[in-house]
């Protein structure tokens, strides 16, 4: 090979070399290019990402601004729709039939036992009907507990309190005075020695309706029911019952313009006595024989009201001015500014009442006499019901009768299980003449039969032989 020749292939392989070089580098610039390029397109996602986080957290606070909106050149407020108000569900819902108390006064409900601690939703039935299930009464707190409690005096001797349980919460029952099915009297405290009890019951609300048991009758005694001495009164909840049992004559005769006065009675005279004299006008809803405390004995004046308060002029007129012994009665309102009211004109029946130690005068007060006389006080219910007993007391007050004249019929209305007999207690005695039951009257009354001093009246002879007795 010649000098040329050598000199040929070592000039085309320095060019080959310079092209090879050439395309490293336009290779590795390339590829520098291709990476600037991806991390400029990197930058350029980022830069768009903050941007709209940005604005996303412009447009929140413009929501929750209100008063920060953009304005323009004018200076007025770019248009803004109001956002909707979400309404609550279930915050601050009252729970049916109780919407028209406040969340305070509801917890003070359930603090004093009238409403379950938990409260008792409505369920759906498959009808769409909301069914509300019925809230038990549960027991209050320990500063609910004298609210809950009752004293009952003048208990029958030797009653268990087991008894006296299932007395009064039978008689709860049967007056629909309970909120829920179960027993609503939880505990009985019984003092033999000083003849009281302690009745517990579940809630305050049964407490107070039970009150209108003061003076019901329980094995042949008439119940004292009142409030502990320790009873402190609960906010915004009634004292006294809002309820009357028929048949029941309570203890107390709270003031009202119904209450009547009466006064001038004889000491001897007991509160069934009394009663007997009142109830000959109607049943009575309350009565106290006012007594001494020391002695026990009437200090001569006593209190009633009658269920009917249309009752109270007839028996005012009736019994005012009677002359009993050396004493007149004095009946009137006892309500201040009523005393010397003036009585009404009534169309009513003369009844003729006769107490011991009322002289003949006094049967011209109450209408005109008749043949059939109403003993009184001489007999209890339980002393008729066995038969022999029944027939002894029969003999004996027609034997007794006769000796005033002659004795046409006797009629002594017995006690029968489960019905309310009308006259049990009573005895009427028909005489052949008015005469015989005049002196009969005058020859019983004040008389004293098993221990008890008898009272006696006038009875309607159509009424006896209807047997109506009451």
């Amino acid at each position: 090979m010649s000098d040329y020749d050598e000199f040929e292939r070592q000039l085309s392989e320095n060019k080959q070399a310079e092209r090879d070089k050439e395309n490293r580098h336009h290779r590795r610039s390339s590829s520098r290019s291709r990476s600037r390029e991806r991390k400029r397109r990197s930058r350029d996602r980022e830069r768009r990402s903050r941007d709209r986080r940005g604005d996303s957290k412009e447009r929140r606070h413009r929501r929750s601004s209100p008063t920060s909106f953009p304005q323009d050149k004018a200076g007025s407020r770019s248009p803004h729709r109001e956002k909707k108000k979400k309404v609550k569900k279930y915050w601050d819902v009252p729970p049916p039939g109780f919407e028209h108390i406040t969340p305070m006064q509801y917890k003070a409900m359930q603090a004093a036992g009238q409403i379950p601690a938990t409260a008792l939703l409505p369920t759906m039935t498959p009808d769409g009907l909301a069914v509300t299930p019925t809230p038990v009464p549960v027991v209050g707190s320990q500063m609910t507990r004298q609210a809950r409690r009752l004293y009952v005096g003048n208990i029958p001797f030797g009653i268990t309190e087991e008894s006296m349980m299932d007395f009064f919460n039978a008689q709860m029952r049967l007056g629909g005075l309970t909120q829920a099915p179960g027993n609503p009297v939880l505990a009985v405290q019984i003092n033999q020695d000083k003849n009281f009890a302690f009745l517990e019951f579940r809630s305050v609300d049964e407490t107070t309706q039970a009150m209108a048991f003061d003076g019901i009758i329980f094995q042949g005694q008439s119940l004292k029911i009142r409030r502990p001495h320790d009873y402190q009164p609960l906010p915004g909840m009634s004292e006294n019952p809002s309820v009357y049992v028929p048949g029941v004559v309570s203890t107390v005769v709270p003031d009202s313009a119904h209450k009547l006065f009466i006064g001038g009675l004889p000491n001897y005279l007991n509160d069934d006595q009394v009663k007997e004299l009142l109830t000959s006008f109607g049943p009575l809803k309350a009565f106290n024989l006012v007594k001494d405390s020391a002695t026990g004995l009437s200090k001569g004046y006593a209190f009633c009201e009658y269920v009917d308060v249309n009752l109270n002029d007839q028996a005012i007129a009736g019994l005012n001015g009677m002359q009993l012994g050396d004493k007149k009665l004095l009946v009137q309102r006892a309500s201040v500014g009523s005393k010397n009211a003036t009585l009404t004109t009534i169309n009513q029946t003369p009844v003729t009442l006769q107490v011991p130690g009322l002289n003949s005068s006094v049967t011209q007060m109450g209408g005109l006499p008749t043949e059939v006389l109403c003993l009184m006080n001489m007999v209890a219910p339980e002393e008729l019901l066995d038969d022999e007993e029944y027939e002894e007391i029969v003999e004996d007050v027609r034997e007794e009768c006769s000796k005033y004249g002659q004795v046409k019929s006797i009629e002594i209305p017995r006690p029968v299980d489960g019905l309310e007999v009308p006259g049990t207690g009573k005895i009427f005695v028909e005489f052949t003449s008015v005469f015989d039951s005049q002196k009969a009257m005058q020859g019983l009354t004040g008389r004293k039969f098993a221990n008890r001093v008898v009272v006696t009246k006038y009875c309607d002879p159509d009424a006896y032989h209807r047997r109506d007795f009451w």
